[in-house]
């Protein structure tokens, strides 16, 4: 069955406003509500970036059929990855079968400030492949004793575990953190409005192909994608309201070694409208807006988590209840 969820833009949203708008989605149809963890947004002015771990208890609490979790979360730096296996045992005790943990290597803007120094792409993966075996250890068994190359525990318990195990997702912009999702994850986290070809010919092949390995189809992951969308009758107003994501077109090569956001908001706010709005679906026209979606349903993607831009969010997830969901919904039965 294809999922529809709703992207809690942490770093847009004071926390008490951001609940408001996630327990909004669960009343108006959405099936999930997923959060980043930053420490810090992508835009210092009108930025925001709670905690996402306490965030999360909050909206379970509030909420009753929502599947709740992380996209993504960095469980190697400023967490010791058994304390995030203890976080979301946690959450699924106290909210079984609706809780997911979504993780991944991580961004410099989140770690570095707090002391880390940031390693080479080969650490960061190993550090996550090691992270991901030590949470599942520690969900599973008792008094883990486990020496890795970057973490060790003696004799460590999580002393309250869910009875409905916590589904784990790896996020992945590249094959070699695809391929592990592939063999090791419950799920797979990757983001909309890149080249068509990075997931017909890389992404989704390396999923494929990591899957196999472990004797898996993809048919047994939860295939997930942020789409970043920006829908209103006004094209004007859906167009501009994407000016606060602008760091999101930033290449790779702009956004290296930028840690700050007030650098980050500098080099974002440079950008033209037209590239600022190049990651997101932009429309004002119901079916034009799926049909454009329906790309990643073609893909094969099956839990599509909406992410809008704009200051609006209340408006913004009554128009998608009203125009678009109903029309997915109708595309996918």
């Amino acid at each position: 069955m294809t999922r529809f969820g709703y992207k809690a833009s942490a770093e847009q949203f004071a926390p008490g406003e951001l609940l408001r708008f996630a327990i909004l989605a669960e009343e108006l149809g959405f099936d999930s509500v997923f959060v980043s963890d930053h420490i810090q947004p992508w835009r210092h002015d009108g930025g925001h970036a709670p905690a996402a771990l306490p965030w999360l208890g909050a909206l379970g609490a509030r909420t009753e059929r929502l599947a709740i979790g992380t996209s993504v979360l960095t469980p190697t730096f400023r967490y010791h990855p058994a304390v995030v296996a203890q976080a979301f045992a946690t959450l699924g005790c106290l909210f079984p079968g609706r809780v997911v943990l979504g993780v991944g290597s991580g961004e410099s803007m989140n770690e570095a400030p707090l002391g880390a120094v940031w390693p080479e792409p080969k650490e960061r993966f190993g550090r996550l492949k090691e992270s991901i075996e030590l949470i599942r250890l520690l969900w599973s068994q008792d008094r883990v004793d486990f020496t890795g190359e970057y973490y060790t525990t003696r004799r460590a318990t999580i002393y309250d575990r869910p009875q409905v195990p916590v589904p784990l997702y790896v996020a992945g912009a590249g094959p070699a953190a695809t391929r592990l999702a592939g063999r090791r994850a419950d799920g797979f986290i990757t983001t909309s409005g890149k080249a068509p070809s990075l997931y017909a010919d890389t992404l989704l092949p390396a999923v494929r192909e990591g899957a196999q390995r472990a004797g898996r189809s993809l048919s047994e992951l939860d295939m997930l994608i942020e789409v970043k969308v920006s829908f209103d009758t006004d094209l004007d107003r859906a167009r501009s309201d994407t000016r606060f994501w602008a760091a999101l077109a930033l290449s790779a090569e702009e956004k290296t070694g930028v840690e700050d956001p007030v650098e980050m908001q500098r080099l974002a706010e440079a950008l033209p409208l037209d590239r600022a709005s190049s990651r997101f679906i932009v429309s004002n026209d119901p079916d034009e807006h799926v049909a454009a979606i329906a790309r990643y349903l073609d893909l094969g993607f099956t839990h599509l988590v909406f992410h809008a831009p704009g200051p609006d969010q209340e408006r913004f997830l009554r128009r998608y209840a009203a125009d678009i969901l109903p029309r997915l919904r109708a595309l996918t039965s």
